[in-house]
Order: structure tokens, then sequence, then C-alpha cells
């Protein structure tokens, strides 16, 4: 184990990192916008596409056989590289709605958030969700106005509907040459330059940029050129200019035009990553004290993940480093149980594919093997005790009771039902009126199910059936309550695996307001507290 490195260089490092995730709404370009940085970081030599065409590579993040073959992302994936001498970790998130809770976990280890707008489809409900939980969580947004190389909306009329609907102040860093669909470049508005540029053969490879004087643009490009400068002009009018202050006080949001497919504008954004979005800060534990950067070790597992190696079958816990010095081998202490955890096996990962870390600092994303004590949520610690804020769970909305089609798999099909719990990716009730055998699996969207499906089958071995229930909302309950929402109709109780928690389970929400009209005095309490997550 190395020795551990002194305050100064503790922050030093900090200052370097640049953790961040790529969040959007569904089929805005999450996973090619992460390939694409990754390619122009020259962490890849060649990008994937993320719709699986015949003799076309997948996406690095999506490791997952039903990624691949569906073209989405399901779970979040970190990727880590350098760039200009910073050290990224880059958090790819769930590319459907039906996996949003994954995409929330996410967002409590990132310092920074990219949004992806559809230059089409402009802000759409997922997109206006993460929005409202960034300003929450106080996480600067750096703003990607993605696809500009299709027909699309006005750039204008974009800002303003970033304005109206999020409150934040658009103060474009780039602005696009040419209308969206006949992209030629963009005009840089903090380094005063203009750059075209020429896409490669399948947008594979870094697209070819050049330098154009005003006078070439004038001449290249025309009424385009003019019609940009124009607008420019009109943005400094307004005083539509970056303030870092402001920015980082999530009351503005730096936007830049470009398509992560071509590969247009994406090294501006990773430039971008550098000079503007923050590095690690110290992070307030429970009680609303910060912890220190360079105090002893501290981090926040926000991700759990099995069989990411389908030769070993291992569990991968994603830990953000939040303060202190991470040296492979250190005992750390679970806060959640005060047991030991030694962190003999710490990898960097990236993809699919991993690499021994034997050091690491805030704002870092450290993957430990074989943490099957651990869960989204917990805190790791060296030195002085620290607990950090839960990552609050989503209320499920659809219910199934999950069934092993096979008696003689009822070993794997336990295993991987409580491997998924463990996880997070979904919710496991039980019940003794239900037996051990028949668990209801807990959604917060149907596509949950399926993947549940495919997993269990693809690495425990154990189909399953599923038998869909009728309700469609649950609420925290106690002992005292459950005793007599047993004896109603349209209403049941069970236990929440992960936390024992009692949820009671209604048919709808007339019916749950029926019953607390007879019984004012139960108690039903939401189940997550901080409600700009939604459900």
């Amino acid at each position: 184990m190395t020795t551990a490195a002194t305050g100064d260089d503790i922050m030093a490092e900090a200052r370097r990192r640049r953790t961040f995730a790529v969040i959007s709404h569904p089929d805005a370009g999450k996973s090619t916008m992460t390939e694409a940085l990754a390619l122009h970081a020259s962490a890849i030599i060649e990008a994937g596409a993320v719709h699986g065409k015949a003799g076309r590579r997948g996406v690095t993040s999506d490791w997952m056989e039903i990624e691949r073959a569906r073209g989405i992302s399901i779970t979040s994936a970190a990727l880590r590289f350098e760039y200009r001498g910073h050290m990224f970790n880059l958090v790819d998130t769930p590319g459907h709605a039906d996996f949003s809770e994954d995409t929330y976990r996410v967002l409590a280890a990132v310092d920074c958030a990219v949004m992806l707008i559809d230059a089409a489809k402009g802000m759409e409900p997922q997109t206006m969700k993460l929005f409202e939980v960034c300003r929450h969580r106080r996480i600067p947004v750096i703003t990607f106005v993605n696809k500009w190389d299709r027909p699309g909306r006005e750039a204008l009329e974009l800002l303003d509907e970033i304005e109206q609907r999020t409150g934040l102040r658009p103060t474009p860093i780039t602005w696009p040459v040419g209308i969206a669909g006949d992209f030629h470049g963009v005009a840089d508005r903090l380094e005063d330059r203009i750059i075209r540029y020429v896409r490669t053969p399948g947008g594979a490879t870094k697209a070819l940029e050049s330098e154009l004087t005003p006078a070439q643009a004038e001449a290249e490009l025309g009424d385009d050129w003019r019609r940009a400068e124009e607008e420019i002009a009109l943005l400094a009018e307004i005083g539509a200019d970056h303030d870092q202050k402001e920015f980082e006080a999530h009351q503005s949001t730096p936007v830049l035009f470009g398509a992560a497919l071509s590969n247009f504008g994406v090294a501006r954004l990773l430039d971008a990553m550098v000079d503007l979005a923050p590095p690690p800060s110290p992070r307030d534990d429970v009680a609303g004290a910060p912890r220190p950067l360079a105090a002893p070790f501290s981090g926040l597992v926000f991700k759990v993940q099995a069989n990411m190696d389908p030769a070993h079958r291992d569990r991968i816990a994603f830990v953000r480093v939040c303060s202190g010095h991470f040296r492979r081998g250190m005992v750390l202490t679970h806060a959640a149980t005060g047991r030991p955890f030694a962190t003999k096996y710490a990898q960097a990962v990236f993809g699919q594919d991993r690499a021994t870390i034997d050091d690491a600092f805030p704002g870092d994303v450290v993957g430990l093997v074989n943490a099957g004590a651990l869960r989204p949520g917990d805190t790791l610690y060296e030195g002085p005790a620290v607990t950090f804020p839960p990552i609050p769970s989503f209320a499920p909305e659809h219910f199934a009771v999950a069934r092993s089609r096979s008696s003689g798999k009822a070993k794997q099909f336990r295993r991987g039902i409580d491997q998924l719990d463990a996880e997070g990716v979904i919710q496991v009730l039980r019940s003794d009126l239900r037996g051990d055998q028949a668990p209801v699996l807990a959604a917060v969207g149907p596509m949950q199910f399926e993947v549940v499906q495919h997993r269990l089958a693809a690495e425990f071995g154990a189909e399953i059936t599923l038998d869909r229930l009728d309700y469609t909302l649950a609420r925290r309950t106690d002992a005292a309550s459950a005793e007599r929402l047993a004896r109603q109709r349209g209403a049941e109780v069970l236990t929440r695996s992960g936390d024992q928690a009692l949820l009671a389970l209604f048919t709808d929400r007339w019916r749950m307001n029926s019953i607390k009209a007879d019984h004012p005095d139960l108690l039903l309490a939401p189940l997550i507290a901080d409600t700009t997550a939604g459900s």
C-alpha cells in the first residue's frame, strides 16, 4: 500500500478532477456523446454506434447484452480517462425513463452535469425532470444542443425555451453557423474564433476541424455566416455572456452546439469541462457538516453491479471518493455496520474493461470488487467517523409476483433476486403470506421487469414468470397500521428487503384515500423525501 498523501497533494489532485454525468431525455444521444468524449480524449481509437446495426460496434459504456441488443443504456457506467492534464470521471446514465432511479443515484456522485438537448425536440419531459434534480442538488449544468446536423428548431427559440422552463439563464459559448440540418461549424464566443467541421466517413473518428477568419467565413459560408454574426451581436446586446459565479451557483447554463454522432463540437465540450466545470468540493454529512477534501478518506457507494465480468461472476461497488487519499489495500469502516472493509481488489473501470488502481483522490470513482456487504448509499471511511446522506429510493408504480419456472432452480432464483435487489435494479417486497418463493417486485417503470427476467436467465440460469398485480402506488406504514390495512380490500402490506420498511400497496389513489378517510390515524407516508425526483 502506498504512503498517504499530504493535504497539499490531495488538494492539488482534487483540483485536476472533473466528475460529471451525461444526462438527457431518452434518444437524445447520451451514450453516443459518452463515446465521442472518450474518442476525443484519445481514450479509444474508434467510436461505436448506439444502434445495433449489423457490423457496427456497440458503445463502450453499454456493456450488457440486452443494452447492445436494444440500442439503449439501462444501467449507469463509469469511464475514467485523462485529458489536458486532468482526470475525467465520466458517468454515463440510463437512456430510458424507466431507469431514472439509476440516474438519480449517479447525480449523488457528480460535481457537474452535461445535459443533452435534441435540436429538434428541445426540452422534453425527462430533460425537465433531470434539470429539477440538478437544481435541488445544486449541480451546475452545461447544456449541449445535440444533433445540429439534422433538421431542427431555431437556436434562439431553444435558448428561450431553456430559460422559460428551467429558470437558468442560457449563455452560449459556441454559436452555430448554419441552421439545424445545414451545419458548417461554430463561432466560439469565449475564444473569439470560427471553427469549420468536416465529418469523417461514418463519424467513427474525430471530425476534421479548420479555423476560419471572418473574411474566409464571409467568402465561404455567405448568408449563413452573416446570419450567425447578427445573432451573436444580439446575444452580446442582451448580455447572454458566461459568468462563472452564476454558473457554479446554478443560475446560468453555458450552451454549446454540435452533433455527437458526427463528432462536431465534442472537443470544445471537453475543453469547457476543463475550463468551466467545478472540481470536487467538501461534501456535507448527514448532520450538514462538510467533510474537508484533505480529511482522511471517505467515499459514497452510488452504484452496485454484479456480473460485469461473466468469467468471474463478481460484484463491483462504484464508490465516489469524497475526501482523502484512497490506497488499494487500506482497511476502511463501513458506516452502516461499523465493520471493517478491506480494499484489496480496487479497480478503475472503463466500460466493461478494468485495470487495478492503487491510488485515488476526491472526485475519482473506484470500483471495489466482491463488495457483497455494500449497497447504494453506503458510506466508507478512514479515521474520524462520517456518514453521508442516504440516496432515496423512488416510489414504485408497477408490481409483479416473480416465480421460478423450475423448482430445481430455486437456489439460483433466490440468489439472483437478492443480488438484483442489492444492486437497486428492482425493489423486492416480501410477506409471510406470499412466501419466499413468490416475492413481489416493485418497479418505477415496466422495462425494469424485462431486465430482471433477462438477467436472471442469463446470469443465474433461473427463468421466471411474472404475474402483474393491480397495485399502482405505495406508501410507507408501520406495524400498527399494517394490522388494519391487511383487512382492507384493494390494499396489501409487504416488507421491503433492502431496508425492512413496511410498504402499503394500493390499487389506486382513490382506494387509498377512501381507506384513509375511514381510518384517519393510519400512517401512510410518501416513500421519497426528495420530491424533485418524482415517481
